[in-house]
């Protein structure tokens, strides 16, 4: 896939913008709330489906060679981070997002809307899982699927339909300015 100048420093402005969102955070539990989603949703929704999962594929690299842009840090050692499962997660919700918005070629609220809500199910789709089985297999932890679906995800569903709405809003009124240029 051959990239213009003007995508690479989008793509980059998104893989920094989810950066900044990771260390805007409320710590709950095991997994803290942050605004990383609004910027891998607003990644997908501007940039489409394979530049905004670039870009949060870009993210997760960085992280993991150890420049200290997750929650808690970075490094390689962050894949035992029961958060991990998570930042996979956005890749694959910011693709799926990106092709939702394109299939449907809409800039109107509701499209939107439903494509955020069905990129971050698919965000939890992974992060629970990933959230069950580091704490139950490498931190030892004494943990049910159900509880690991209760920390993990059910707390999170207030703020994530705000963040959805949010998100749903600013991509509404920014793509039909995009697309005079």
């Amino acid at each position: 896939m051959k990239i213009k100048t003007r995508s690479m420093i989008l793509v980059s402005l998104f893989t920094a913008l989810t950066a900044i969102g990771a260390f805007i955070k409320i710590p709950v539990g095991a997994v803290p709330i942050t605004l990383q989603f609004v910027f891998t949703a607003l990644a997908a929704i501007l940039l489409g489906p394979k530049l905004g999962a670039l870009s949060q594929l870009i993210y997760v690299i960085l992280g993991l060679i150890g420049i200290p842009i997750f929650t808690e840090g970075g490094g390689l050692g962050y894949i035992f981070k029961p958060s991990f499962g998570y930042l996979i997660g956005f890749i694959l919700g910011a693709y799926i997002i990106g092709i939702m918005v394109s299939k449907y070629k809409s800039t109107k609220f509701l499209p939107m809307l439903m494509a955020c809500i069905v990129g971050v199910l698919f965000i939890y789709a992974i992060g629970v899982p990933y959230l069950y089985l580091i704490l139950k297999y490498v931190t030892g932890a004494n943990i049910s699927f159900y509880k690991a679906l209760k920390i993990g995800f059910i707390v999170f569903i207030p703020g994530d339909i705000i963040k959805c709405v949010l998100t749903a809003l600013i991509g509404s009124k920014v793509i039909p300015i995009l697309k005079k240029y």
